[in-house]
């Protein structure tokens, strides 16, 4: 998320026609096109970000600027050239990297918290067996992953959480 994105396209001599078709999962789908008669782009429906990343004569791109979760979908890329037509598909999934936060609760345990990722991270802790992950998703696809350490009475001096997650794993310590 947040990133730029480019889906490549098959590129080919003497072609006739590229579009790219996106059906995202959250909106309506959009169209890019190009037809090499006219040496005309049209699009359809798609939002600023998403556009060609050169002149699709010379390279058929597409670019995505600044990725967010609504861009996750299905993007195909059509080539009509004189030897044939041409087909690329991609599945763009979003990865969203969880906020970590770790703070000591009411009765002195730790409690550490992996919000808004996608998909859920894992959180566990070094030098601790006892804890209950609990789950919360949200309306826009991300969940939160909160993790409390259970010392019953022991006194922990210092206590790391790890976060793992696909976007980059993350670790915090603390003393409760």
């Amino acid at each position: 998320v947040g990133n730029s994105q480019v889906l490549t396209c098959t590129r080919k001599s003497n072609v006739a026609m590229v579009t790219w078709k996106i059906n995202p999962k959250v909106g309506g789908p959009c169209t890019l096109g190009y037809r090499a008669d006219q040496n005309k782009t049209d699009r359809t429906n798609c939002s600023d970000s998403m556009n060609w990343k050169f002149r699709p004569d010379r390279d058929p791109a597409l670019e995505i600027r600044q990725v967010g979760i609504a861009h996750e979908g299905n993007y195909t890329c059509e080539v009509v050239a004189t030897d044939g037509n041409f087909h690329d598909v991609y599945y763009l999934t979003v990865l969203v990297p969880p906020r970590l936060t770790l703070y000591c609760d009411d009765h002195g345990n730790p409690v550490c918290e992996a919000a808004a990722g996608k998909p859920a991270a894992q959180v566990l802790w070094v030098l601790g067996s006892n804890f209950t992950p609990e789950e919360e998703g949200h309306d826009n696809g991300t969940v939160t992953v909160l993790s409390r350490l259970t010392a019953y009475g022991t006194n922990l001096t210092n206590t790391t959480c790890i976060v793992s997650h696909p976007a980059g794993n993350q670790s915090k310590s603390i003393a409760c």
